[in-house]
């Protein structure tokens, strides 16, 4: 009986995979946490109470079925919980790394709010994926019937990717236009190996290759080819360019303060082996540096924890918030500690010394009076003032939406007052006919998970709008 095999949070207490001791994984940028044996996912999974309202199904961007894959998981009918995983999920091998489980579904799970310890959702479904590949459940798209619609797509981050398979299972021609020289997007080069290790992203976009996705690499939208160009080739447009432009700081133009996208992004070229000439000189190189991040969400403990695998010397981290209104995952702090990262809470840069920096000029900050969200506003310290010695500073301050219609020299692409690009709810359709977007260009900087979210639901709405077409053409 499949109840037999589940219900055991009673008895079975919450267990993480094996993480790797911080003086070993800090040497390398390989993955930190273990993977799950059989019978370990499976008496993790046997933990799942299978509540009547699963609400770490419904606090999932993508609603995955997560009971059911867990109770499969525990009955050891893995491939059959992959199907299931992959019918919501474009890439739950993904998904189940890099999510912030702790405010999504494990941080919603029925019996976690009972005292007795979340399941590991984001472990297992590693695991199933995983197991999956191994196994060769994972096949190449290969459509029913193929259509003569093509779509083409900007940008090969998880959005792009969502839409791009989407679409071709249900037998769209489909190209994918992106400025890098390999798909994946911030997956493959702005999220570090200790994450997400690139072998994963590569397998995927071998899947959608085999599967009959085109790809355009290194084509910069504007400059190699234009916007309108590709508009006239296809029969719709997605644009899924995530959001690159780094939030800037005044007066941060010396030698030494450079872009968390850009330092990620050459951090993981190197680990494919890539010869970067910004790496090689030390410009983008933290070995051997005082390093200093500023900002507290996820990005800014992808540069700490980076940085610390490079060698540098000291790295530390300033945050104008205390610990408790950190906006990134308290896992990945916690990471960072173990590695030898030092926070120095309620911190905020005032200037930076130096032609080359030598040091970030600091204001101590203290909590006040919470603003209309709730949020305490942050408040300057007079005198406290002090400097913070550093050969590389790190800004992670978050990203912006670049300036489409003037970067593709597009007329009628309308914006929102922060830039991005404006979109129906849901559909993604935008102000020119037949032109949807997704993902961050939309809602600006978030979560993967909603990304591909975005990309799905677009893909969707693509199809109704070529079906639609195909109807009117044959009136």
């Amino acid at each position: 009986m499949a109840g037999q095999k589940m219900l055991k949070f009673t008895d079975v207490d919450r267990e993480m995979p094996q993480k790797r001791p911080p003086n070993l994984r800090k040497q390398d940028f390989g993955e930190i946490y273990a993977e799950f044996a059989t019978a370990k996912a499976a008496e993790q999974a046997s933990r799942c109470s299978q509540c009547g309202v699963p609400y770490c199904q419904s606090h999932c961007p993508l609603h995955n079925n997560i009971p059911d894959w867990l109770r499969l998981t525990a009955e050891g009918r893995l491939q059959e919980a992959y199907e299931i995983s992959q019918a919501t999920n474009t890439f739950p091998e993904i998904c189940g790394r890099i999510c912030p489980q702790d405010r999504l579904c494990e941080g919603n799970c029925v019996i976690e709010q009972s005292g007795h310890g979340t399941v590991t959702i984001g472990s297992v479904e590693k695991y199933i994926t995983d197991t999956a590949f191994e196994e060769g459940w994972v096949k190449p798209i290969r459509p029913n019937m193929e259509r003569a619609d093509s779509v083409g797509i900007i940008g090969a981050g998880p959005g792009g990717l969502a839409a791009a398979d989407m679409l071709r299972r249900q037998g769209v021609q489909v190209t994918v236009y992106d400025r890098y020289d390999r798909g994946g997007g911030l997956l493959t080069y702005g999220i570090p190996g200790f994450k997400l290790e690139k072998d994963v992203v590569m397998k995927r976009m071998v899947q959608l290759e085999d599967g009959g996705v085109e790809f355009v690499l290194n084509c910069n939208v504007g400059e190699d080819l234009s916007f309108d160009a590709i508009r006239g080739k296809h029969d719709a447009v997605l644009i899924a360019t995530g959001v690159y432009k780094t939030r800037d700081l005044p007066d941060s133009d010396a030698d030494g303060i450079v872009n968390a996208i850009d330092f990620l992004t050459v951090s993981n070229r190197t680990g494919f082996g890539d010869v970067v000439p910004e790496f090689e000189s030390g410009e983008l190189n933290a070995a051997g540096k005082r390093v200093v991040v500023i900002g507290g969400g996820d990005t800014a403990m992808d540069c700490v924890r980076t940085s610390i695998r490079q060698g540098a010397e000291s790295v530390k981290c300033l945050y104008r918030r205390d610990r408790a209104n950190m906006p990134g995952s308290q896992r990945e702090v916690q990471n960072a500690e173990e590695e030898g990262v030092e926070f120095v809470w309620l911190a905020a840069p005032d200037g930076f010394e130096g032609d080359a920096v030598t040091g970030v000029k600091v204001q101590k900050m203290r909590l006040g009076a919470p603003d209309a969200t709730g949020r305490q506003a942050p408040e300057v310290i007079e005198g406290a003032d002090y400097v913070e010695p550093a050969d590389l500073v790190i800004k992670a301050l978050g990203f912006s939406p670049e300036d489409l219609p003037k970067l593709w020299g597009v007329d009628g692409l309308e914006v929102t007052r922060w830039g991005t690009v404006k979109a129906e709810y849901e559909t993604g359709a935008t102000s020119l006919d037949g032109v949807f977007a997704a993902g961050d260009i939309v809602r600006g900087a978030s979560l993967v998970v909603w990304a591909i979210r975005d990309g799905r639901d677009s893909a969707a709405a693509i199809l109704d709008y070529l079906n639609e077409a195909a109807a009117v053409a044959a009136e």
